[in-house]
């Protein structure tokens, strides 16, 4: 069984739809019974970082998510949910991440380029298939950013180079949306979960 964790800033259907082909069974949880006993569990997210933050310790989640992190248990983020596992964002600098990983999410500041960067882009992965994935967002993890031992790194560019996607241990983290992203997409979040 899958976890989505549910905060109320998450577009849960269609990650929920991209589960089902994939053969995933899956469940929105919102709390610690719920949530600890799982193996995988997914941060999505959607929105402003400071009322994620906001809605995710309104919930009580922030030391669920940390517990269950400490103890082992395999966490992806996705989008703002990926965001949320470093340490902060300059989109609201008083509201804390979970600090899961260090590093902090930035505006992009290219006046050339549209933000939010919204579409399909390119994702060089440095120990897997490289594709194209789909984006929506108007802040970035730096490249730099992130565990220095990750075990493999995606990194993309739109004005910058930045991080697209990491596995570190037992966190994963894309900034792309895996169940946005057509067959290979799937492919990822498969690979990813099992």
């Amino acid at each position: 069984m899958i976890g989505i964790a549910d905060y109320g800033c998450g577009n849960l259907a269609s990650l929920e739809n991209a589960l089902a082909v994939l053969g995933f069974r899956s469940q929105r949880v919102s709390r610690a019974e719920e949530i600890l006993g799982l193996d995988r569990l997914i941060l999505p997210g959607v929105g402003h970082f400071g009322h994620a933050v906001a809605c995710l310790d309104q919930a009580g989640l922030r030391p669920v998510l940390l517990d269950y992190a400490d103890k082992g248990g395999r966490l992806l983020g996705i989008c703002l949910g990926m965001q949320l596992l470093f340490e902060g964002s300059s989109e609201a600098e008083e509201a804390e991440g979970l600090g899961l990983i260090q590093g902090c999410s930035q505006e992009f500041q290219d006046p050339t380029l549209k933000a939010p960067h919204m579409g399909w882009n390119r994702v060089d992965f440095n120990n897997r298939e490289s594709g194209e994935v789909y984006f929506v967002h108007s802040y970035y993890v730096p490249a730099w950013s992130g565990p220095e031992a990750a075990d493999w790194v995606g990194l993309c560019s739109y004005g910058t180079r930045f991080l697209a996607a990491f596995g570190y241990k037992n966190l994963i983290g894309c900034q792309f949306h895996p169940e946005k992203s057509g067959p290979w997409g799937l492919r990822f979040l498969k690979e990813v979960l099992q």
